[in-house]
């Protein structure tokens, strides 16, 4: 499957990458060179051939959350030590922020 100049400009705005002309031309050829292997793996059969998720035999351990109460002053001391906070509640910061 081959890529056009086109094509790697519209991955590259989804990706919000900037690209130059040449890295442009660069990335057609080698995600092409990907693509193209890709299309030779669909001509495998797999007939029979079970779905793998996940091949080294791990399973997720889940527990159940359990609120344990801390010892008298612990909880004071946290507080009294974190630099931002209002009462009781502490200021961290953002983890999730709008898109620029």
């Amino acid at each position: 499957m081959r890529l056009s100049v086109d094509q790697i400009e519209e991955i590259a705005r989804l990706a919000r990458l900037e690209l130059s002309e040449k890295e442009k031309k660069i990335y057609a050829e080698q995600l092409s060179v990907v693509l193209d292997y890709m299309e030779m793996l669909n001509e495998v059969n797999t007939d029979g051939v079970e779905e793998t998720c996940q091949v080294t035999g791990l399973e997720d351990v889940v527990r159940s959350d359990k609120v344990v109460e801390c010892p008298p002053g612990v909880e004071e001391k946290i507080i009294g030590n974190f630099p931002e906070k209002v009462g009781n509640l502490l200021k961290v910061r953002a983890v999730f922020s709008e898109a620029e």
